[in-house]
């Protein structure tokens, strides 16, 4: 796997209503559980579990509001889209030391106000496309986490850095463009 590194946020913009995922799964995550998920092939940001409460929201331990439906969710080398993902199959977790493999439950999808989000560390341009909502939470820099809405350029999150060129989410040696 490519190496977990902080990226420095370079844009937020809402951009609508979409579908987002909810990954519910069988056992409780902790607080640095998360996925590596992102809209192309060129890198991946790490969502948080939601395990904290926040503004209208109760604690959900067992969940991880991935984002929307077209991302590519990573797990190990492979990658899938997060609509692809279905109850009772595993997915990998990471808490930043380790990483585990955990059943889900259900997974749930909603139409939900978005937000895209994008990074950059050198040339290297990772995006992803996020509920806008209080309940999710980014791995950051300076803070260990930072809750989406109160996300700002400057400030660096975890990503994992990729190259584009995927077939059924392997690896494949080809030209793409992806943006």
């Amino acid at each position: 796997m490519n190496e977990e590194k902080y990226m420095e946020v370079t844009k937020i913009e809402e951009i609508g209503e979409g579908v987002r995922v909810c990954l519910d799964f069988v056992d409780i995550l902790k607080p640095v559980d998360g996925v590596f998920v992102g809209n192309t092939g060129h890198g991946y940001i790490k969502v948080l579990a939601e395990n904290r409460e926040s503004e209208g929201y109760p604690a959900r331990p067992f969940r991880i509001n991935a984002g929307a439906l077209h991302q590519y969710i990573r797990q190990g080398e492979q990658t899938k889209y997060l609509h692809e993902c279905r109850a009772g199959e595993e997915v990998s977790v990471t808490d930043g030391e380790k990483e585990r493999t955990i059943p889900l439950g259900r997974v749930k999808m909603e139409k939900r106000p978005l937000l895209r989000v994008e990074c950059k560390d050198g040339k290297q341009l990772v995006s992803v496309t996020l509920q806008k909502s209080a309940s999710v939470y980014v791995s950051e820099k300076e803070k260990g986490e930072c809750p989406l809405l109160e996300l700002k350029a400057g400030q660096e999150i975890l990503a994992i850095s990729d190259e584009p060129g995927r077939h059924l989410g392997t690896k494949v040696d080809e030209e793409i463009i992806e943006r």
